[in-house]
């Protein structure tokens, strides 16, 4: 069944995988950036199953602007990707607050802000499906990425308890973690490096920048794959509510799942009895 689609952050990488995979296959896409035309450029062009309409996630006012697009071109809104992001990387003593709130702003309220403007319609529909893109940093957090990771464990709390308030309206909803895809996120357009500089940090700074540049472009997984992956769980009937994207993401999760459990289980005798002693939780 062919499905109009909204997919943020279709400029580039994984946002312009998701939209030229979904126009293959016959979707009516809207495809949102914050230069739209260099976003109906990269997709080679006005098609009749395409819109490309002007989209900064942090604006409320574009957001809802672009989904009374979607709604005056196709008629309806079935499914939203929230995928334009920006990594702030770096140790977090010398991530400045500024950079802290942007992070946030790009990462958390960016995609809330979209998703305020859809789900109105979608209710209306009963129907409609949200797919945001967290990532492998919103389970595990690593060492250069309290800020990226931060906002990516606030963004899947979100998600998880978005779950519960539109289901009761046939509205479901996937978060997507992905591990290291060639997605462009490393490159220096979607990647911002520390603001502030620490004698004591500087070392281990200058390395990870290194490395993480050298990373740009070899990547394991094929951001192709993954959106196709994406409209697959699109078209799922009761879609899935997690995707684990990649060897390396899944890996990882286990690993974190194994860690809980296990501390879990280390915790019980100390935390496992912390009622009132008169029965009163």
């Amino acid at each position: 069944m062919n499905k109009v689609i909204l997919v943020t952050g279709a400029g580039r990488g994984l946002g312009t995988d998701i939209a030229r995979e979904a126009l293959t296959a016959g979707h009516q896409v809207v495809a949102t950036g914050r230069r739209p035309e260099e976003v109906e450029k990269t997709l080679g062009g006005p098609q009749d199953n395409l819109l490309v309409t002007k989209l900064d996630v942090t604006s409320l006012e574009d957001a809802e602007a672009a989904a009374q697009a979607a709604v005056d071109r196709f008629g309806r809104i079935d499914v939203l990707i929230n995928n334009a992001g920006k990594l702030f990387t770096g140790y977090f003593e010398e991530i400045s607050s500024a950079q802290m709130r942007q992070q946030f702003e790009t990462n958390l309220f960016g995609p809330m802000n979209v998703t305020r403007a859809v789900l109105p319609i979608m209710r209306r529909q009963r129907a409609g499906h949200v797919i945001t893109i967290t990532s492998t940093a919103g389970l595990v957090g690593m060492e250069f990425t309290s800020a990226y990771a931060a906002s990516k464990f606030a963004e899947e709390g979100w998600m998880e308890s978005l779950r519960y308030d539109v289901e009761p309206y046939n509205i479901h909803t996937t978060v997507v973690e992905p591990g290291y895809f060639r997605t462009e996120l490393l490159v220096d357009g979607s990647t911002t490096w520390p603001e502030l500089s620490i004698d004591d940090y500087a070392p281990r700074t200058a390395l990870r920048i290194e490395g993480m540049k050298s990373m740009n472009g070899q990547q394991p997984g094929d951001p192709a794959k993954l959106a196709r992956a994406l409209l697959t769980i699109a078209q799922q009937e009761k879609p899935q509510l997690r995707f684990v994207a990649g060897a390396d993401a899944i890996e990882a999760a286990e690993a974190k799942a194994r860690d809980l459990l296990a501390q879990a289980g280390a915790s019980r005798e100390l935390g496992g009895n912390l009622t009132y002693d008169d029965g009163r939780a």
